[in-house]
């Protein structure tokens, strides 16, 4: 499920959850198992410094409902929170189209509550991030 929170940058959210339900079922989350919410840059800064302790907003972030890697019998897998400013800024800088950087976004997030952590995993999240994207049509 997708859920508009903000409203600076206009999101197509249909496209966005037809996309959401591609990833969720090739990552086999359960039904209404994750929950992505678009906030506005100073909603992300908030979280951003509670939950990292940096300033600032960032792109995405991650909230695994338990902690770790769902297993076959979770039933919710976590939260995505997902800041359309910074990610039009992104999009503008690595020249793509926003819907595609939302994309990205959506895929890296649900990556990270599947138990992925690219700061730590030697290369294996970027890996299959980057296959997924190909997968996906996202490259």
């Amino acid at each position: 499920m997708i859920v508009n929170r903000q409203r600076r940058v206009p999101v197509a959210v249909k496209p966005l959850e037809d996309f959401y339900e591609r990833v969720r079922r090739e990552l086999r989350f359960p039904a209404e198992g994750v929950t992505v919410r678009l906030i506005s840059d100073a909603a992300m800064a908030r979280l951003n410094r509670t939950f990292r302790n940096k300033r600032g907003p960032t792109d995405v972030l991650s909230f695994p409902s338990n902690g770790a890697r769902p297993g076959q019998d979770t039933e919710y897998a976590g939260d995505i929170a997902i800041s359309p400013e910074t990610a039009r800024r992104n999009a503008r800088r690595f020249s793509r189209s926003l819907p595609v950087e939302m994309r990205i976004l959506i895929l890296h997030g649900m990556l990270h509550l599947a138990g992925f952590d690219h700061e730590s995993d030697h290369g294996e999240m970027d890996r299959l991030e980057r296959r997924l994207r190909r997968r996906l049509g996202i490259d």
